[in-house]
């Protein structure tokens, strides 16, 4: 059976973005630190590298490794349109979960605006590579019970406020760290399974 993940990077306080969605407060490190953990991590999960910079990553023919479904809330997905893009990860099934997004702007997306549980459960029972969810906190809250993976960049910054890794209801879900992984610029990469 197919599996969620949710593979995400996170300051030390478990902030996603900051308050108004930026990321780019997140340190890389050096230019050579940055440019070795991004071929790590772009060669270990290619997917997940947004088709715009496919090429210029040298991963424009690169088939998916994990994942073949990508998973997102429109917050995430807000970003990418505000930056002119309809259609963020082309190599992949999108889906958008937004009661509020209407009809999507791009035929490659589709937009469910009813029970993202449901939506999950559907498609992990179909045939296929695992499902990627990419953000955002409040999605990563609601379908927590449905998570069966984590895989947690963790940056060496604490953001103050922002928007959370998980955000929901109270309720404590145990994961076992199967990997670790730190690099020169001081990100450690943890992988954790569902117990």
């Amino acid at each position: 059976m197919r599996e969620l993940v949710y593979y995400v990077a996170v300051s030390l306080d478990g902030r996603i973005a900051g308050p108004g969605g930026e990321f780019d407060f997140y340190p890389a490190g050096d230019d050579e630190q940055a440019a070795a953990y991004s071929a790590w991590m772009n060669e270990r999960y290619p997917e997940t590298v947004p088709t715009a910079l496919r090429a210029a990553h040298g991963l424009a023919d690169t088939p998916n490794l994990h994942f073949d479904t990508v998973l997102m809330g429109l917050g995430t997905y807000r970003a990418v349109l505000d930056a002119g893009i309809t259609s963020p990860y082309a190599h992949l099934r999108q889906y958008v979960v937004s009661s509020t997004l209407g009809a999507g702007p791009d035929p490659e997306v589709t937009v469910v605006d009813d029970n993202p549980l449901d939506l999950v459960r559907k498609l992990k029972a179909e045939e296929g590579k695992d499902i990627w969810l990419c953000g955002g906190g409040r999605l990563a809250g609601s379908l927590l019970p449905e998570i069966d993976r984590l895989i947690i960049k963790s940056y060496p910054v604490v953001a103050g406020a922002g928007i959370p890794a998980f955000d929901g209801a109270f309720d404590p879900t145990l994961f076992t760290v199967t990997e670790r992984r730190s690099f020169a610029n001081d990100v450690t990469a943890t992988w954790f399974a569902r117990r």
